[in-house]
């Protein structure tokens, strides 16, 4: 059996193909797959997906243009219930030291407090999640 790293409730996730590195996340074994926070996002005729990046913490990125390949269009529904169409990409992520390809869907997050939703999808097989900890990659 795969030896699983425990990890806390929030942690820093780092999404090398758009340079975006430290990234605050919530960890939420209630949600299936990872999402991102970001506006104005556009699907193009070509299959690519327009976004801009919004992330107030780190200045560098907030408002920074993107273009990515779209991975898959699927419907989600959020946590109050509403069901929305979502474009995802895939991408690399660099967590607790390690890369993995994973996939991450486009969402506008401005009620929320953290610009990435880390779900378990990715979570499962790897991480066990301790509640009564955060940012457990930092120690």
């Amino acid at each position: 059996m795969n030896e699983k790293r425990v990890i806390g409730r929030r942690e820093l996730i780092s999404i090398l193909d758009l340079e975006l590195y430290d990234l605050d996340a919530k960890v939420d074994t209630g949600a299936d797959s990872n999402s991102l926070h970001c506006d104005d996002i556009v699907v193009d005729e070509h299959n690519f997906v327009h976004f801009k990046l919004l992330d107030e913490v780190h200045p560098s990125y907030n408002d920074k243009k993107m273009k990515m390949p779209i991975y898959k269009i699927k419907k989600v529904k959020s946590s109050n219930g509403s069901v929305e169409l979502r474009p995802s990409i895939k991408v690399t992520v660099k967590f607790f030291g390690k890369t993995y390809k994973t996939v991450v869907s486009l969402t506008n997050r401005a009620d929320m407090k953290y610009p990435m939703l880390i779900g378990r999808k990715f979570l499962a097989n790897k991480f066990l999640v301790d509640v009564s900890h955060e940012y457990l990659a930092k120690a």
